[in-house]
C-alpha cells in the first residue's frame, strides 16, 4: 500500500492544530479573528486541492486575502452608498 497524501482539509487542519501555541498566547478578541481566518480558508478547500504550485499554507493564505477582498469590496460599496446619500441630503438641505 502507498503513502497516502493527505487532503487539502487535513493539512490546513494540521496547520491549525500546529498553530495551537501561537493560537493560545492570543488574546481572546484576537482569538476569535484568528479562528476566523482558517473559516475563510476553509470555504476555498476546493480551490486549495487543486493548487498544486503552492505549499499547502500559501494556498490557505491566498484564500483568506480573497475573503477579505470580498469583504472590503462590500464595505466600499456600502460607504459609497453612505456617501451618495449624505450628498443628497447636503445637497436637499442647501435647497430649502
Amino acid at each position: 500500500m502507498g503513502n497516502l497524501v493527505p487532503t487539502a482539509a487535513q493539512q490546513l487542519t494540521d496547520t491549525e492544530a500546529q498553530l495551537s501555541k501561537f493560537r493560545h498566547t492570543l488574546r481572546a478578541s484576537d482569538r476569535y479573528i484568528f479562528d476566523g481566518l482558517f473559516a475563510m480558508a476553509r470555504r476555498h478547500i476546493a480551490a486549495m486541492s487543486q493548487s498544486d504550485a503552492l505549499l499547502p499554507f500559501e494556498s490557505a493564505l491566498l484564500a483568506i486575502v480573497l475573503e477579505q477582498a470580498k469583504q472590503i469590496a462590500v464595505l466600499q460599496q456600502k460607504v459609497e452608498v453612505l456617501e451618495a446619500r449624505s450628498i443628497r441630503g447636503n445637497q436637499d438641505r442647501l435647497a430649502h
